[in-house]
């Protein structure tokens, strides 16, 4: 810990270091996977390396200018991870299918999203005025799948798509964002309201009625996602995104018992209720049962398939190129974390949970540094809601807990959530710069209409905190 009246160290040295040696795991990957497939390292194998390397070299010098005392660890584990990604997505390339170069393409536009944020960005704290739009927005982005004319219909068994123009875009991916700052904000100005005492049942203090409604709220928002739009991924983010803040807020467990009660009573309804649902469940319990194997919706076909695939990469893989990641359905997207166990073996499966568990707790980290009560929790959401949804998706695909439609952060194809976690990144970055940076107590002006009191000076969020 840095002693109080010693000037901060940027670090960007150290950062353009690990920087490097991300680049070297990405690009390497993908040379390891061409040399196992016996393919020669062409012109595009060239190009394409370039431009991430010069993405993520841009994005570093962007941070040397803008935010120099942001963590010098987050941009490198992210270029690692993302790398690692495309080249499995290459490497999976049919002939005459495009699904790695669109990967790269939304990377750049990801990583450039991701700069304009810390670019324009200057203090996180500017988001907090953005509370209640950022509700809005989040109810907006939502409700778009189901708005006829702009819907993608549905897709795989969900309606969470909408289409611009020849591509489809999941809104569902940035509502997380949307959520976080809303959540963060609301319970950053209304924390005393919420720790009003009420009834004590045992070593528990449980809230007043009244006071559930902002979690009543959360719980029917996943409800409706789960019913409306099929989703069961987006369903249990959306609520545990909520459950964790309000916990990290309050400090009692409470909440998280009446979460807990809430998330499994609705699930065991869903299950009865709507058949989609049972039907994933019972994929799960029963997946090597025949009839369930060869079941044509809601089988566990891919499930099997991919506990098999890993099993025959066993501790140290086939080896990048030389597994057979294909034979499972979506090996390159819902199950690309199926591909890596196969030709990484369990030891790269491990150095991959490895690097998402650094990324979080290097968010947690920016959340303790920082001093305002909105960025502690908004840094909380945001790597939760990454740990969370990595939690679900190898958990899923390891058969700890049913198979939901997520996708693995930064690695899977899909261009949603690769922007969706880029610009994560984006705020993560901007917020452990003020935590790490020079303590600065002038507290923002205040917006229109806004009282001075509505923003905390760093001296009263750590108190609130």
């Amino acid at each position: 810990m840095r002693q109080p009246g010693t000037l901060p160290k940027p670090r960007r040295n150290v950062e353009l270091a690990l920087l490097i040696l991300a680049l070297a795991v990405g690009i390497g990957a993908s040379m390891m996977a061409a040399a196992g497939q016996q393919k020669a390292l062409d012109n595009d194998f060239w190009f394409q390396s370039s431009l991430l390397a010069a993405a993520s070299l841009a994005f570093h010098v962007v941070l040397r200018i803008r935010a120099k005392y942001a963590d010098p660890v987050i941009l490198p584990l992210v270029v690692a991870l993302n790398g690692l990604g495309l080249a499995m997505i290459h490497r999976l390339d049919a002939p005459g299918d495009d699904t790695g170069n669109n990967q790269l393409r939304w990377t750049l536009i990801a990583m450039a999203v991701a700069i304009a944020v810390i670019w324009f960005l200057k203090d996180h704290r500017i988001l907090r005025r953005f509370t209640y739009i950022s509700l809005a927005a989040s109810a907006l982005l939502l409700v778009l799948p189901l708005i006829p004319g702009i819907s993608a219909g549905d897709i795989l068994g969900a309606q969470v798509w909408i289409k611009l123009g020849p591509m489809t875009f999941q809104p569902g991916e940035v509502a997380k964002i949307t959520l976080a700052i809303f959540f963060a904000g609301y319970l950053s100005s209304n924390r005393d309201l919420i720790l009003l005492a009420g009834r004590k049942i045992g070593p528990l203090q449980f809230p007043r009625v009244k006071d559930m409604g902002p979690m009543i709220m959360a719980w029917l928002v996943s409800i409706g996602v789960l019913v409306f739009q099929r989703d069961l991924g987006t369903s249990v983010l959306f609520f545990g995104l909520f459950i964790v803040m309000i916990y990290v807020a309050t400090s009692r467990i409470s909440w998280v018992v009446i979460g807990m009660v809430l998330l499994l009573g609705g699930g065991y309804v869903a299950s009865k209720v709507f058949s989609h649902v049972g039907l994933r469940i019972d994929g799960w319990l029963n997946a090597f049962t025949d009839d369930v194997y060869g079941r044509q919706y809601g089988g566990s076909f891919q499930i099997v398939e991919g506990l098999f695939g890993m099993a025959n990469g066993g501790l140290v893989g086939t080896g990048l190129g030389q597994g057979r990641p294909e034979l499972v359905p979506f090996s390159n997207s819902d199950m690309i974390i199926a591909s890596f166990g196969e030709e990484l073996g369990l030891i790269g499966l491990f150095a991959i949970v490895m690097m998402f568990l650094l990324l979080f707790t290097r968010g947690f980290r920016a959340a303790l540094g920082t001093r305002d009560a909105f960025g502690k929790l908004l840094a909380c959401g945001l790597s939760f809601a990454v740990a969370l949804q990595c939690f679900v998706v190898i958990g899923g695909v390891t058969r700890l807990i049913p198979l939901t439609g997520l996708t693995t952060p930064f690695m899977a194809a899909g261009g949603s959530s690769l922007l969706a976690n880029w610009i994560i990144v984006g705020l993560l970055l901007m917020i452990s710069h003020t935590a790490r940076g020079p303590v600065d107590t002038t507290p923002l002006p205040p917006a229109k209409g806004e009282v001075a009191e509505g923003i905390d000076t760093p001296t009263e969020a750590v108190n609130h905190l």
